[in-house]
């Protein structure tokens, strides 16, 4: 029986598989999460965490704070207590934000003088150090970010990276202070508060750092980060007796029968590697943005590739590309536009392969992850076990569930596309 019977924290997250990368986290902690598609018209039930998933990484500035505020104005109506805003753990943004200005805007909301910002994910190699943000053992300007096509990050000083993109001073908790535990922590933030600073980069190295920040964030309206500081959060609220410490149902979904399909439209490194160890001993086929563009069928030809090999085994239906291709195409069609053509046909294709009898689908990239969902006519997600750090798998709510396994770009082991499917009940592997 839950403790409380409304939720306890509420999240806004700025693309949907970083939502998907959140709610992994809670569930990971005891709590019951649903991920909700955007603004819901209905309020889920018997739930500890709920999650908005919004587009609004790469929107203007504007754009994103207003979604953001929408969502932060519901979360409040259905009775949370603490609210988190999740980017991701790259610190994705551009000189203008969106970080910057939707921590300012939901700070301002909440009548808050004060909020921390740690990306820090160490099972994925994301950690902070003097404020200098590390991909595995590379800077994050030489990590391969800067080549990102959307938001290139070619500075890895976070602290000089948030100033550019707020009015607000921005600290840094460093880890001298951060290895001492959640006392040092907590009168470090009242130091920085009484400095006039508002927002405070965090560094951390290992889940324990993640942990004690979570700790000493007890009492912050709202906290602002990547995935892995919400492992810290949910034990606040069993200390405060509102959490129940042993639920073991809290990754419980519901089977899912039917075909799988694999979509990719992250140029991820990573995305990259999943794609070509895929290839090697399965069916794939290659979106082409320029044959889009170019009014070429693109659709129907990997809707005809996919009724050749679906009924025997799943298929791949990939966009992605190396970096040198990935700028080729945009010095062509332009950044937008091929964005826009390559997450339009992939979500054409899962709506058509939905009515032919798809009922699982794993996706890579978060933008391509929105796209689909939508067209699928999901408006939540109940989140399930973890199938790789980042990503769970998940189960639609309604009376006829679809499985789906959302990863972000740079998450996933070489064989995620296999392990995923596994996961979410796919035997023909």
């Amino acid at each position: 029986m839950p403790i409380q019977d409304t939720p306890l924290l509420g999240c806004i997250a700025d693309d949907f598989t970083g939502a998907t990368d959140l709610a992994n986290m809670l569930v990971r902690e005891g709590m019951r999460t649903v991920q909700t598609i955007g603004v819901p018209d209905v309020a889920p039930q018997d739930v500890d965490a709920i999650v908005v998933a919004l587009k609004s990484r790469t929107v203007p500035a504007d754009e994103a704070v207003a979604e953001s505020l929408a969502a932060l104005r519901w979360l409040q109506q259905q009775g949370c207590r603490q609210f988190f805003f999740k980017y991701c753990s790259t610190f994705d943004s551009t000189a203008k934000g969106n970080i910057g200005p939707v921590t300012d805007a939901l700070l301002h909301a909440l009548g808050s003088d004060f909020t921390i910002a740690c990306p820090v994910f160490p099972e994925t190699g994301r950690t902070l150090y003097r404020g200098h943000l590390f991909i595995q053992n590379q800077l994050l300007s030489e990590s391969g970010m800067q080549n990102h096509p959307l938001t290139p990050m070619t500075d890895p000083n976070l602290v000089r990276v948030l100033q550019q993109q707020t009015p607000s001073k921005v600290g840094l908790i460093g880890y001298p202070v951060v290895s001492q535990g959640t006392g040092k922590i907590h009168s470090e933030m009242a130091a920085l508060r009484q400095q006039g600073v508002r927002m405070a980069i965090v560094d951390a190295l290992e889940n324990q750092d993640l942990y004690a920040i979570g700790a000493a964030c007890a009492d912050l309206p709202l906290v602002t980060g990547g995935s892995g500081i919400a492992l810290g959060l949910p034990g606040n609220f069993v200390r405060s007796g509102l959490l129940n410490p042993h639920n073991t149902k809290a990754a419980e979904l519901p089977a899912v029968d039917g075909l799988s399909i694999v979509l990719a439209g992250s140029a991820s490194k990573a995305t990259n590697t999943q794609v070509s160890t895929w290839l090697e001993s399965r069916p794939g086929f290659c979106i082409d943005p320029l044959a889009l563009a170019r009014g070429e069928p693109v659709v129907a030809q990997a809707l005809a590739f996919t009724g050749r090999h679906l009924q025997q085994q799943p298929v791949l239906i990939y966009a992605t590309t190396t970096p040198e291709q990935v700028k080729q195409v945009q010095a062509e069609l332009g950044i937008e536009r091929a964005g826009l053509l390559i997450e339009q046909a992939l979500a054409d294709i899962a709506a058509a392969l939905l009515v032919q009898g798809v009922r699982r689908f794993v996706i890579a990239g978060g933008e391509t992850s929105g796209a689909v969902v939508k067209a699928l006519g999901v408006h939540a997600l109940r989140i399930g076990a973890q199938i790789d750090p980042g990503v769970p798998a998940t189960a639609s709510t309604g009376a006829r569930p679809l499985a789906l396994a959302l990863k972000s770009g740079n998450f996933g082991s070489t064989d995620f596309f296999e392990k995923a499917l596994r996961h979410l009940g796919e035997t023909r592997l």
